[in-house]
Order: structure tokens, then C-alpha cells, then sequence
């Protein structure tokens, strides 16, 4: 009988309620990493605990109440249907009993808890698979650190494999452009398409951060797949935080820009979100489409994220199985 193998899923995370009590819990966590942000401590934690944590957290859970579900938070809700459907299809591919977690870099699951429930199952191997399908230093980066801290007080340490990313997968890119063209084909086609990822403050790319460079692999794939040319698509990034300078150009921007110069209809995919969440749902799908459409647009469309589609499945199951030859 061959040991079982663990697989631990991870994403950011999300607050446990949309509540202001909640979200300031999640933010405090979140935006204490240094890897989020790097400024001096002496600096950060007076903005951090003066001004951050005392204004925006109601302002965030009025964000969050508007896309919760029934089911609660649509990034855990999600993510536990992927993660048991992945489990269901590494089942039907290998003779090794695998089991399959979620643990959250913040927030509950936390990382160690998806850990803990790998060990209670037997898995004595663990591979670690961020839902980023391209590498940075504040995300993925962020959950090999948090790994590594839930397993400071374990005996023993199980042996770990890690993915760091995934932008140029092909199976990813597949399920990318196909979401697009049945998206498409059930609504049909706008004037452009803008390939929206999360910003980073340019420093970051300036100091080495792989990031930009993977969006823009990812996204020159996913046009070509698609036929278009670059009048018709652009890559923007979003979610910009503070007054520095992040990664440009801003997709807030753009698309104002865009419905000043008349071009009426706009879809909005975001590939660097394996999983739909606050900044699609709401960021993009409500806040944003208003800015549009007051600025003069008529339609703003966004394009689901992969979330728990077959082939989403299919493309991390074989990221996994390659990763795990020798333990297969």
C-alpha cells in the first residue's frame, strides 16, 4: 500500500464574515506581511493601525456584502468545489491515494490548518500549488512563506513540492481562450477586450519581480489564440493601493479612457485570478462597469474566471501529475 500524497490548493484568502470586525481582522493579517508591503515598520504601522485599519474595513465590507452568497465568500465557496473536483480527477489518474486541501495565506482556512488535515489523512508528501498562475513576490511568494511557518512546530516535516507558477501552461491558456469564445458565443463579441491582472507597485518590477513579464506572456497567448489584433485587446493592471506608482497601464483608467473615445462595448478578462473574488466580482463586475458607463460606455462585460470549469480541472491536474512523478 503506497503512502498517501497530499495536495494543498492555496489563494489569498477572505475575510470569515462581511462584517467591519471581519474585515479588519483579515486586512490586519494581510497587510502586516512584509512581502505585501515592504515599507519600514516604524513607517507602515502608524498608517497601518492610525488611518488603514480604522477607515477602510467598513468601507470593504460593504464591498464584500455586495457579491456574498448564501453559500459565503465566493473565493471559498469556489475554491472548495475546484479543490474537490481536482481531488476527483487526480482519483481517476493514479493508483496513489491523494488528498486534496485549501489553506488560505490569510484568514481561515488558514494554511495551517489545510497542513494539519493533510497530516491527520496519513500524507507524509505535500506539493504546494498556489492558485497564481504567475509568480509574484506579495502572492505566491507570500504562501511558500506562510507554509513555511505552519510547519515550524510540526515533528516531523513532511517533504514538500512546490509550483511557482503557471503562466504559459497550455492547458491553462486552452482553458482561457475557450471561456472566452463561449463566453462569445452566448452574448457575442464587444469592441475590445481588456486583459485585466492585479498591479504591484513598480519598484517591485523594477527590483526583479518575475510578474510582469508572465502577465504579459500570458496575455500575448491568450490573444493569439483568440485572433486578436492589438487594436481590438489591451493588457491593464488593477487594484492599485497607496500613491506610488504601480505597474501601468491602470485598467480603471483605461477604460474611462475607453468610453470617452467612444468605443461602447468592452469584455474584461482577468487571467491572474484562478478563482472568481472580490476584485472581479465586485472591482471589476460593478465598480468598475459604473465608472464605464458614466463616462459616457454602454456595456461592460466581465468574463467569469475559471473557478471549478472542467478543463480549469484538467489543466491543474496535469500541472500536479507532472510535478509528482517519482511519488506517483
Amino acid at each position: 500500500m503506497h503512502d498517501p500524497i497530499g495536495v494543498l490548493l492555496t489563494n489569498l484568502g477572505t475575510p470569515d464574515a462581511p462584517t467591519a470586525p471581519a474585515v479588519r481582522r483579515y486586512l490586519r493579517e494581510f497587510l502586516s506581511d512584509r512581502r505585501v508591503v515592504d515599507l519600514p515598520r516604524p513607517l507602515w504601522l502608524p498608517i497601518l493601525y492610525g488611518f488603514v485599519l480604522t477607515l477602510r474595513p467598513r468601507r470593504s465590507a460593504r464591498a464584500y456584502a455586495s457579491i456574498w452568497t448564501n453559500e459565503g465568500s465566493p473565493l471559498l465557496s469556489i475554491m472548495q468545489d475546484l479543490a474537490a473536483a481536482f481531488e476527483s480527477a487526480l482519483h481517476l489518474q493514479t493508483t496513489v491515494p491523494v488528498h486534496v486541501a485549501v489553506g488560505m495565506t490569510y484568514g481561515n482556512p488558514s494554511m495551517a490548518q489545510g497542513l494539519e488535515r493533510l497530516r491527520d489523512a496519513g500524507c507524509l508528501r505535500v506539493l504546494v500549488l498556489p492558485l497564481y498562475p504567475q509568480y509574484s513576490s506579495p502572492t505566491t511568494g507570500s504562501a511558500f512563506d506562510a507554509v513555511a511557518r505552519a510547519l515550524t512546530s510540526w515533528r516531523r516535516v513532511p517533504e514538500l513540492r512546490t509550483i511557482s507558477d503557471y503562466h504559459d501552461h497550455r492547458l491553462y491558456l486552452q482553458a482561457l481562450g475557450r471561456s472566452v469564445r463561449e463566453f462569445w458565443g452566448q452574448h457575442g463579441e464587444p469592441d475590445r477586450l481588456l486583459v485585466s491582472f492585479h498591479g504591484m507597485p513598480q519598484r517591485f518590477d523594477a527590483a526583479g519581480d518575475p510578474y510582469r513579464g508572465q502577465c504579459e506572456a500570458t496575455a500575448s497567448s491568450l490573444t493569439g489564440l483568440l485572433g486578436l489584433d492589438a487594436q481590438r485587446t489591451l493588457l491593464a493592471f488593477q487594484s492599485r493601493f497607496g500613491r506610488e506608482e504601480w505597474l501601468q497601464p491602470y485598467t480603471d483608467v483605461t477604460l474611462q479612457e475607453w468610453a470617452r473615445q467612444g468605443i461602447s462595448t468592452v469584455d474584461v478578462v482577468c487571467p491572474g485570478f484562478a478563482v472568481d473574488c472580490l476584485e472581479t466580482l465586485e472591482e471589476i463586475a460593478i465598480r468598475y462597469r459604473q465608472a464605464f458607463l458614466a463616462a459616457g460606455g454602454q456595456r461592460l462585460r466581465y468574463i467569469p474566471a475559471l473557478n471549478d470549469r472542467p478543463d480549469h480541472v484538467t489543466a491543474l491536474v496535469d500541472l500536479a501529475i507532472a510535478k509528482l512523478q517519482g511519488w506517483l
